[in-house]
């Protein structure tokens, strides 16, 4: 009866396999979590080592002629600075700015009184000349008459003849004060000495002037001049031709050519900048005074390396390129001198050696040390 009893009793066998079980999983798990964790680098290392497709192309020297373009404006060649040779009050003034003027057109009067009084007393200093000499004349004539006769002194007779050429001489001078009252007067009436365009004034109706005091600028009928403000660097520059094509900033399909006639010998002390004027011998008539232009021009050629735009990155905030090594396909950053941007090109001047391979596609996805493989390379 006691073994019976004995036998029926069995232990707690559930609650001593959960408590053994608990560590092993936990075991099981670091164990998978380290081997997923491994394979994880192990495939990031080999997406590290896997080339990048890129696309070179081959450094070459080529003839650079760098062509500069510049704003600048129409201008008359020749400007007249118009004043009165006399001075006055402003009576009338005739034009204004813009209007165009022909030759000899009179473009402002001032008060002619002064002038006209001066004449008029000029004009009876003549007569009293001349009427002077009448009497002289007459004098002298009768002394001669009377010498040849024998009733009348040498001496009288040499009185009258100085007397004569006293009052000729009275009377030459009063003719040239007349004269010069005459031009005075015509003084009072400023006129154009040449058909063109007013471009400024400086007076206006009652002002008083002064002689040779500026009233109006005249831009000149004739050949135009397109100005530029140049940098000196590009001064320096020959140019690979002389002429200089010009366009309508508003309208390209207005074009001249002209040629470099003037540079000024000072630079400009604000802007750094030097005048350039560009002469032009037959300015099309859509380029009117102070049209703005654009002037091209190219200069000599020089040797230079160009790339597409796409190559050219930044190392170290200045302008590099990526270079393949032709053994290794591994990558690395140059630094490069960069002359100018031009149609989706850029152009370098030194840092470069010919026979080098730049990359020119997919440089944005390497790093330094990395293989690419080549795609499309030029030859």
């Amino acid at each position: 009866m006691m073994r019976n009893a004995t036998s029926s009793v069995s232990p707690p066998s559930v609650k001593t396999s959960s408590l053994l079980s608990f560590p092993i999983a936990s075991a099981v798990c670091a164990c998978a979590a380290a081997l997923l964790l491994a394979g994880c680098q192990k495939q990031e290392a080999a997406d590290k080592k896997l080339p990048i497709m890129v696309r070179t192309e081959t450094v070459a020297m080529a003839d650079y002629a760098p062509r500069t373009s510049l704003t600048g404006v129409i201008a008359a060649r020749t400007l007249n600075n118009l004043s009165f040779r006399v001075g006055g009050r402003i009576a009338e003034r005739l034009v204004d700015v813009g209007q165009h003027v022909d030759q000899g057109a009179v473009l402002a009067r001032i008060d002619p009184q002064e002038q006209q009084s001066d004449l008029r007393s000029a004009q009876a200093d003549l007569d009293a000349a001349r009427a002077q000499l009448t009497q002289s004349a007459a004098a002298f004539d009768r002394q001669k008459t009377l010498l040849a006769q024998g009733f009348t002194t040498r001496r009288d007779y040499d009185a009258a003849d100085q007397a004569l050429k006293v009052a000729q001489g009275s009377v030459d001078a009063a003719q040239s004060a007349f004269a010069n009252a005459q031009q005075n007067l015509s003084f009072t009436e400023l006129k154009a000495g040449a058909a063109g365009v007013i471009t400024a004034r400086q007076v206006e109706t009652g002002q008083v002037v002064q002689a040779a005091q500026t009233v109006f600028t005249v831009a000149e009928d004739g050949d135009r001049d397109a100005v530029f403000n140049v940098q000196e660097t590009l001064v320096a520059r020959t140019p690979a031709s002389p002429a200089v094509t010009i366009t309508l900033l508003s309208d390209p399909q207005v074009r001249a050519t002209g040629k470099v006639r003037e540079i000024s010998p000072a630079v400009d002390q604000a802007s750094g900048s030097i005048r350039v004027k560009v002469g032009i011998a037959d300015t099309p008539a859509g380029m009117p005074l102070g049209a703005a232009v654009i002037g091209s021009v190219s200069a000599k050629p020089a040797k230079a390396i160009l790339l597409p735009w796409q190559a050219l990155t930044s190392s170290a905030g200045k302008p590099a390129v990526w270079i393949v090594d032709p053994s290794t396909k591994a990558v690395a950053q140059t630094p490069v001198e960069v002359l100018a941007f031009d149609s989706g090109t850029v152009v370098i001047t030194s840092g470069l050696n010919e026979g080098q391979s730049v990359v020119t596609a997919g440089g944005q996805l390497l790093s330094p040390g990395q293989t690419v493989e080549i795609s499309g390379a030029a030859q």
